[in-house]
């Protein structure tokens, strides 16, 4: 009779022939297959659950540590000989694979005023919102940077840094376009608001900063033709609604007249588009500012660290579109800013209306902004 054993994984009987010793047990050849693996450097077989390594490039543990390491950014098994290291910030020690190393221009430095990467698209469009926040006071430091970026970025590519000549110690924050539902749910916003302010920076209470949000002119239609009108809309709603939209906005008069002037009232909406047409403006200074083939810039606000604002802000706009796009010249004509508000739902528009006394005379105890 054929003398057998027992597999110690699957504890199943087999023929002597087929018996294989690892780490002082008898296995079958399947179990041996399925649950070791030879380390890639040296060869010596070891369990999988000690794997040390990748799927593909499997490793013991004295192999990985002399010899291998993994990117902090995407994770991927590299060789030390093969592990790139930040040498403009003394203290980042951080292990990088090449493909992350050289994307560190992208993603981790201070970009000049004219860097324009491709946008990357997130949430449902076409209406998306890009966000240009200024912060001030804190440095125009590369750390700073990196670590206001770790926490943007964690999840996807969502936004990057600038420098701005109009700020005396600081950074632009810029965001990828992005849909006003993943703005307030997938940007870290209130996450990194509370990082720059850790980092003594101010937007609002610093003097300087503006908010800037770029609005897809897609989302006004599909041709220049279909656009036009919606945006002459826009542009009158801010000159008939002026005075609501500057006490919105926390600038005073004369911020506007140098950042973010009004192109002046005139009875249709055509007419203020055809005098923006025109050219005898203040360029992109202006408070709607056309000049941008893909995007209609709104610049008129201020900058702020107070996440409840940065909401309003967007919901407001977002506010004012759908009623551009909604009714005609005529109707626009006719439309109060009470009318307006009370069409407002989103919380953070209401709460912040309240706190600038804009909303149906119901006041409310405002709190600071950062």
């Amino acid at each position: 009779m054929e003398n057998t054993f027992t597999c110690h994984i699957c504890c199943q009987k087999f023929p002597d022939a087929q018996r294989r010793e690892f780490d002082g047990q008898a296995l079958c050849p399947n179990c041996l297959d399925l649950l070791t693996v030879h380390c890639h450097e040296c060869g010596r077989r070891i369990w999988t659950d000690d794997n040390a390594g990748s799927d593909q490039m499997p490793l013991c543990q004295s192999c990985y540590e002399n010899y291998y390491t993994n990117c902090c950014q995407c994770g991927n098994l590299i060789r030390e000989s093969e592990t790139y290291y930040d040498a403009s910030d003394e203290f980042d020690e951080r292990p990088y694979c090449s493909s992350c190393f050289h994307s560190l221009g992208r993603d981790g430095r201070i970009h000049d005023y004219y860097f324009k990467p491709d946008p990357i698209f997130y949430g449902e469009g076409p209406r998306y919102f890009g966000v240009e926040l200024e912060i001030d006071g804190g440095g125009e430091s590369t750390a700073n940077a990196r670590a206001l970026l770790s926490i943007a970025n964690r999840d996807g590519r969502y936004a990057y840094i600038k420098h701005d000549g109009s700020l005396e110690e600081g950074l632009e924050i810029v965001t990828h376009p992005m849909s006003l539902e993943y703005q307030q749910n997938h940007m870290p916003w209130a996450e990194l608001c509370r990082k720059a302010v850790a980092l003594n920076y101010l937007s609002h209470r610093a003097g300087t900063c503006g908010l800037h949000v770029h609005v897809s002119r897609a989302a006004f239609g599909k041709t220049e033709r279909d656009q036009d009108g919606p945006i002459a809309r826009v542009l009158y709603f801010f000159e008939k609604h002026w005075e609501e939209l500057l006490k919105f906005s926390r600038r005073t008069p004369r911020q506007l007249e140098r950042w973010a002037a009004r192109y002046g009232y005139r009875e249709q909406p055509r007419e203020i588009l055809d005098h923006v047409k025109k050219g005898d403006h203040a360029g992109r200074y202006t408070c709607v500012n056309l000049t941008n083939c893909d995007t209609v810039e709104f610049r008129m606000f201020r900058g702020t660290l107070k996440v409840n604002t940065i909401f309003a802000t967007l919901q407001l706009l977002d506010r004012i579109c759908d009623v551009a796009l909604s009714l005609s010249d005529e109707d626009l004509k006719g439309l109060s800013w009470t009318t307006f508000v009370t069409g407002c739902t989103q919380p953070e528009l209401i709460q912040y209306l309240k706190e600038r006394r804009l909303y149906i005379n119901e006041p409310i105890s405002q709190e600071e902004e950062v």
